[in-house]
């Protein structure tokens, strides 16, 4: 076994960033494997590597004992004192038994035992990479498209994207780079498998954690994401310091901000909520763009009746119900908007008690034409 075998190991190790042990455990079963094989023997050896002078030993090890069961895993307690007086039963006894061509035969047969450990070490760390970016960003390029997956290369691995984790707005061609959301990292006996969306609320939510340093730096939260993905979103968020916006912190100049996330997402409109403790309000914030006269709130079954004008009834349950449905999951309480007319038809309210609620909300600069909302 010459030294320039443990200088490859070396090389393996820094250039794929593998555990140099563990590179050396698969050396070490490769070999002892290779003696059992090639030289017919059903001990139990141990094999030495010697990395700075490359040389290898192979010993047998047996079992001190009274008397003999196994002749492959034992020796008499008479035979053992005949190599060593000092020995004791329960000892083991090592006795060197490396055949004289077993370097030539041993490097052919651990060969490819040791290429297998080296992709199996290899396959770990990089599912341990993409592991920790579970629930992350990643930017990649598409590197082919099939009915059931977009195929897109994240560097050392090559990701899938499902049809159902695909925006019906978008078209994906080979070479395009994508921002893609990281959903699953499995680790298979083809490697490592990672599969990601473009239609996760997570998504929206680390395009605004990248564009928004407050929201990165934890001074604005983001509480809750609603989305429709390729259509339209909404995102409710928080600021613990009465002195900072926090929608205004997510808009930006000019709506800069919000704007940037939009066009990555294709024109998906964004409403951007603020967050309240109080149902009511945060029910009146959720519902924008429309406006909300009196919210009555069943603690109980975490239910609201809404109370909106006479005009702003189709506006509040918006285009297919879209606004109440994705104010409902942005709350999690559930939403049974009337108009002021029904409501006092009905008596759920008088006129007295109508006024309009005051809420904290912006949108993306594309979501501009309301009309959109109901017609």
């Amino acid at each position: 076994m010459s030294k320039e075998l443990f200088d490859a190991l070396n090389y393996l190790s820094k250039e794929k960033g593998i555990d140099k042990d563990l590179l050396m455990e698969a050396l070490e079963a490769a070999l002892i494997s290779a003696y059992k094989k090639n030289f017919k023997s059903a001990s139990n050896v141990r094999v030495a590597l010697d990395e700075n002078t490359g040389k290898m030993q192979v010993f047998s090890r047996k079992e001190i004992v009274e008397e003999v069961l196994d002749p492959q895993e034992e020796i008499s307690i008479d035979k053992a004192k005949e190599i060593d007086p000092s020995y004791e039963v329960e000892d083991v006894v090592e006795v060197e038994v490396t055949p004289r061509d077993f370097g030539r035969i041993a490097a052919q047969a651990a060969k490819q035992v040791v290429t297998q450990r080296v992709r199996e070490a290899e396959r770990s760390v990089i599912f341990s990479e993409y592991q920790e970016r579970e629930d992350d960003i990643m930017n990649g390029i598409i590197q082919r498209v099939d009915p059931r997956f977009v195929y897109i290369d994240l560097g050392k691995v090559e990701a899938k994207l499902a049809e159902s984790e695909r925006m019906t707005t978008e078209s994906y061609r080979v070479h395009d780079r994508i921002k893609v959301y990281v959903t699953k990292v499995e680790n298979t006996n083809k490697g490592p498998q990672v599969y990601v969306s473009r239609t996760h609320p997570g998504l929206l939510k680390r395009l605004f954690e990248t564009e928004v340093p407050e929201i990165y730096d934890g001074t604005v939260e983001i509480k809750s994401v609603a989305r429709e993905a390729g259509d339209r979103s909404k995102i409710s968020v928080y600021a613990a310091d009465e002195d900072i916006d926090p929608v205004g912190s997510c808009v930006g100049q000019r709506g800069q901000r919000v704007q940037t996330v939009v066009d990555e997402l294709k024109g998906e409109k964004i409403d951007i909520v603020e967050y309240s403790d109080d149902p009511v309000k945060y029910v009146s914030n959720a519902l924008s763009p429309s406006k909300v006269t009196k919210v009555i709130v069943d603690e109980d079954n975490k239910a609201t009746t809404v109370i909106v004008p006479d005009n702003q009834l189709s506006l509040a349950i918006g285009k297919r119900g879209q606004n109440a449905r994705l104010a409902a999951k942005l709350t999690g309480w559930k939403i049974d908007i009337k108009s002021e007319s029904d409501a006092k038809e009905l008596g759920i309210v008088a006129e007295e008690d109508l006024k309009v609620i005051e809420t904290n909300e912006e949108h993306s600069p594309l979501f501009e034409d309301m009309d959109d909302l109901f017609n």
